[in-house]
């Protein structure tokens, strides 16, 4: 089975204020057909951020890749 990653950069707007912004972030994907909703899911729980109020991705490329093991992804023991 071809495993997916997803490439992307993202804006993230905190409930407490401030932000955050990455460029190229790479997180392990279900699919090649992922939504954007998913991958901004997938994000915020790779990086534990519980009180992000909004985020956006942009640029998003799906890539056949081996999953390195993203916090809440597929390849996570704990889903």
């Amino acid at each position: 089975m071809t495993e997916h990653r997803a490439v992307f950069d993202a804006e993230v707007t905190f409930s407490n204020g401030g932000g955050l912004q990455a460029k190229d972030f790479r997180v392990d994907v279900p699919s090649a057909d992922v939504t954007e909703a998913e991958i901004g899911r997938l994000f915020l729980t790779s990086l534990d951020l519980l009180m992000a109020e909004t985020v956006v991705v942009r640029n998003v490329r799906v890539i056949s890749e081996a999953h390195k093991g993203t916090r809440g992804g597929p390849s996570d023991p704990r889903r």
